[in-house]
């Protein structure tokens, strides 16, 4: 039984107005100059297949949270990221403050900004709040979209009511008391239920003419080729005025079509270049950023099929990949070795009683122990990958490489590769579905930006699929009881501690086969100014420019 005494309020209520405090301190010290637009046209390179749904909930994993979600839409809560040298805070967005009932825990009221307008002229208020979580959370609802709540359902899971106590004030209510709950309303975008109407009650029309309240507007849509976005001159924070005129999004999902569009001058900015092509790129001019952020590049294992049902074999497979070589050799240095969820150095990393460094004579000897000779016996899996896509980094030749490393102790993996919303599709499935059960593994990138995100959707008891993305699944009492004691301290240091437990499990179970950590690199002409590379899965696209 999880409880939440009132001096554990009095925390969160300190912590959260601390918060709020810092945020608005940033936000005024900032110069006026900043929400003057400095002008140009910025052409940005995704690895995207196709251009990220934009009639809400964004699709295309959190590159579509990147380039379209957080530019078209807000949330209450938002990451502040005008900085990269720490983590991103949360800060205040459609939401002025937020806290938790004293006499409820599981009562959270937020305070909505006033003076909010959607693209369309219509007023942001607590009457759209309630409709747009009941377009993703509730079936019952004339418009609740399948679509939109199979993307972002999942990531406020602890949340299941909602309502309005005034035009300006929400009540949340959880299924238990929880701090995550910032960390879950940060995933809900808004669109305008005006706009919704008035084009026709219909979601798919919506995307083609979408209201947000986000800095930029929908200028131009052609699926699978582009789309452009606008400057909102009246975005109500006149702070985060965009700084450029236009974004230009290209789906580019070929590392050598995105090298060539920057080379050219089609484009000023590129997801992911090619490793080998880095060092000329620099030379040439371009400039390239690389930064560590919360990123893993994993196999997620199907631990009731028989290659993964054995705790020695897991093991086996993470001694016999060679982590450093794939980011020399084959990344030219644009990823670092996961020998576990999160890097060392991080809080919840602890002090795991493996370590997984590259050791195949180990991997060897673990398949033994398990009944595998390698020569006689081996292991057989498969592993399904996307071509390309949010976070995937470049998923054939990193899992040629790794299937290499398996196939030399004794691991033969069949790599099958779809298209990479396909790939999200089938993971949210889980292995349970039919489609999947004979599947031994998928490989997708995932984040650990914040213990819902790094621990509850994954390896809680509560979070199988469709509630969450334990698609292994992963069933243990006591990482439960770690979690839950985690999700109900609002002190962070304690928190922290409880997490740390929490990771020193799992990399000893190892549901995961742990490979690397991306630098999150891109690659930008010299004409683009102003860009801040944050410890993120996103970036602010209102502060850079491009140079005329």
């Amino acid at each position: 039984m999880m409880r939440l005494n009132r001096r554990h309020l009095q925390r969160v209520k300190g912590l959260w107005l601390l918060v709020i405090l810092m945020s608005i301190g940033v936000l005024l010290s900032r110069p006026a100059a900043w929400a003057q637009g400095k002008g140009g046209v910025l052409r940005i390179g995704m690895t995207a297949a196709d251009i990220p749904y934009t009639g809400g909930q964004p699709d295309q994993g959190f590159e579509g949270f990147r380039f379209v979600g957080y530019q078209l839409y807000d949330p209450l809560v938002r990451w502040d990221l005008s900085q990269g040298e720490e983590l991103p805070a949360i800060v205040p967005g459609l939401a002025e403050s937020w806290e938790v009932r004293p006499e409820d825990p599981t009562k959270w009221l937020f305070k909505l900004r006033r003076g909010v307008k959607f693209h369309d002229g219509s007023e942001f208020n607590a009457d759209a709040v309630v409709w747009n979580w009941d377009a993703v959370k509730n079936k019952d609802a004339p418009h609740y979209d399948p679509r939109q709540a199979g993307l972002v359902a999942a990531r406020a899971a602890v949340i299941k009511g909602w309502q309005k106590i005034d035009d300006h004030t929400v009540e949340f209510t959880t299924t238990r008391p929880s701090s995550f709950v910032p960390y879950q309303v940060i995933y809900v975008l808004y669109a305008s239920p005006t706009q919704w109407e008035k084009v026709g009650r219909s979601w798919q029309a919506l995307a083609h003419n979408p209201a947000g309240t986000g800095p930029f507007k929908l200028a131009r849509l052609v699926p699978r080729e582009r789309v452009e976005l606008e400057r909102n001159q009246d975005y109500w924070d006149q702070r985060r005025v965009p700084r450029t005129e236009r974004v230009v999004l290209l789906p580019m999902p070929e590392a050598t079509t995105r090298l060539a569009a920057l080379r050219t001058g089609q484009v000023d900015w590129i997801e992911v270049p090619p490793p080998d092509a880095i060092p000329t790129l620099r030379q040439a001019g371009f400039h390239i950023s690389l930064r560590p952020y919360p990123h893993n590049w994993t196999h997620t294992l199907n631990l009731r099929h028989p290659a993964w049902d054995n705790k020695l074999v897991r093991q086996a497979a993470n001694y016999a990949i060679d982590r450093e070589g794939i980011c020399r050799s084959l990344l030219n240095g644009t990823c670092i070795p996961a020998i576990g969820e999160v890097y060392p150095g991080h809080p919840w990393f602890g002090k795991p009683n493996v370590r997984y460094e590259y050791n195949p004579a180990k991997a060897k000897q673990l398949l033994q122990q398990a009944g595998y000779d390698g020569k006689t016996k081996r292991v057989k899996a498969s592993v399904l990958i996307s071509t390309s896509g949010s976070g995937q980094m470049l998923p054939l030749p990193m899992n040629e490489f790794v299937q290499e490393n398996l196939r030399e102790v004794g691991i033969d993996l069949d790599i099958i590769p779809i298209e990479w919303n396909a790939l999200t599709q089938r993971g949210r499935q889980g292995f349970q579905h039919p489609d999947n059960a004979q599947l031994g593994a998928m490989n997708i990138s995932y984040n650990f930006q914040e213990p819902q995100s790094a621990f509850v959707r994954f390896f809680h008891s509560t979070s199988l699929p469709p509630a969450g993305a334990n698609r292994m699944p992963y069933l243990n009492p006591e990482v439960d009881r770690l979690i839950e004691a985690a999700e109900q301290e609002f002190d962070l240091g304690k928190q922290h501690q409880l997490l740390a437990q929490v990771h020193e499990t799992i990399v000893e179970d190892a549901p995961w086969v742990f490979i690397v950590h991306d630098l999150n690199p891109r690659a930008l002409s010299p004409k683009v100014k102003g860009f801040v590379q944050p410890q993120s899965w996103f970036v602010d696209l209102t502060l850079p420019w491009v140079e005329k």
